[in-house]
């Protein structure tokens, strides 16, 4: 934006479009989760409680305020943000399991495999999954080639460079010391890649060009970081009521907070989001 009063504007007027784009999401997001009797009862029942628990969708927001800002047509990318918040969600049934974190709440309600069973926790996490590789295949409202980018990036941001494998370097490596850089590698790849994806899609259906979707992508590793460093924050100091999830089990882990401190680790994400909005400012 050139104009610094229509910068303002804008960012006076955020917190309202954010708050109507959300309940946007959630109801499509009502609509694309499983109907009763289109799987076992169970099954759905279970995959409902996961999706449309109240949650801050913020990787849905970031596709869609990335997609407007770029000029999308409203709508445009509310089926892809929705399938960002389908993967998104199944992550977070998948890393509560017993065998990963083995969490008892999640945005303040029992966990999927305490409120059900584990066995179904694990076909809701992977039907969540594809579910969200479906909902971006089908979306008529994107030319296919664009949805095939789309696919692949989710893809990607899920596997080997992603999500799967920041779970299984947390897994393998939770008792070892980390410096500063391996934590920043580590909170990348559990959250970073996907937020990064999830921006970067929304610039791509907003019509952004190489240049602008790199900065966007810089401007989302930065706002992953600030967001992961937050979340250990919460953890060391944080409650159960305010959270919404389970406190306290990164205690035995390096985090940014054991590393550098509380004043520090603030700081920290102080710098990050700074760097943040000098990205987006040059996007």
């Amino acid at each position: 934006m050139d104009d610094q009063g229509t910068l303002q504007q804008v960012q006076q007027g955020l917190p309202t479009r954010v708050e109507a784009l959300r309940a946007r999401v959630d109801r499509r997001l009502a609509e694309l989760a499983p109907a009763p009797g289109t799987a076992p009862d169970r099954l759905v029942e279970a995959v409902r409680y996961s999706l449309l628990a109240p949650g801050k969708r913020f990787r849905p927001m970031l596709v869609l305020l990335a997609a407007e800002a770029f000029g999308a047509n409203e709508g445009a990318a509310l089926d892809a943000a929705c399938a960002f918040e389908m993967i998104h969600a199944a992550s977070l049934v998948l890393d509560d399991l017993p065998a990963m974190d083995d969490a008892g709440l999640r945005r303040g309600l029992p966990t999927i495999h305490r409120a059900f069973d584990e066995a179904t926790a694990i076909l809701a996490g992977v039907g969540l999954l594809n579910q969200a590789y479906a909902v971006i295949a089908a979306d008529k409202a994107l030319p296919g080639e664009l949805r095939a980018e789309i696919v692949a990036r989710a893809a990607q941001a899920v596997g080997f460079m992603g999500l799967v494998a920041g779970q299984a370097r947390d897994l393998l490596d939770r008792d070892q010391l980390r410096d500063m850089a391996a934590i920043d590698r580590l909170n990348h790849e559990k959250t970073g890649v996907l937020i990064i994806a999830a921006a970067q899609v929304g610039a791509l259906i907003g019509g952004a060009d190489a240049a602008a979707v790199e900065q966007v992508g810089e401007f989302a590793r930065r706002v992953g970081l600030a967001f992961q460093i937050r979340d250990d924050i919460i953890d060391a100091e944080g409650s159960v009521e305010a959270a919404g999830k389970d406190v306290g089990k990164d205690a035995a882990m390096t985090t940014a907070v054991s590393r550098l401190g509380l004043a520090g680790a603030r700081a920290a994400m102080e710098e990050h989001l700074s760097a943040a909005e000098a990205a987006l400012a040059s996007a």
